[in-house]
């Protein structure tokens, strides 16, 4: 399965997830929905995954975790805030760098239209 395959999924399950849940819950209740609708979809998504950072070679002793994880391949990143930053999206590019994935889907869903809280970032894709 592709990435855009996997995105595609992705973004059936975004929008099943707003017309059930609505706008302004917590970013752990969507989590939680993404978990549900993806595995019932057949995929294999991990959340928390954690990532470890190296620096001139050597690995620091912080890291990161995804939110989630699709299929080893595409990065989720939820949100549930008034208004996403500039730095949101600098944040899941420098996820694709790290982590050397092509894909990730940043998702806000608090939003009045779910359309307007979804964000393809790519690396090389």
């Amino acid at each position: 399965m592709t990435e855009n395959d996997i995105s595609y999924k992705i973004r059936g399950a975004i929008f099943n997830i707003y017309n059930a849940l609505g706008p302004g819950l917590l970013e752990s209740v969507y989590v939680a929905a993404f978990m549900f609708e993806l595995k019932k979809e057949g995929l294999k998504v991990r959340k928390e995954v954690p990532v470890p950072v190296y620096y001139e070679g050597e690995k620091l002793e912080v890291g990161f975790r995804l939110d989630l994880l699709v299929e080893n391949k595409v990065i989720i990143e939820v949100k549930s805030v008034e208004n996403l930053a500039e730095v949101h999206h600098k944040q899941v590019l420098t996820y694709l760098k790290l982590t050397k994935l092509k894909l990730a889907i940043l998702v806000n869903f608090n939003v009045d239209d779910i359309k307007s809280g979804i964000f393809r970032k790519v690396n090389g894709l």
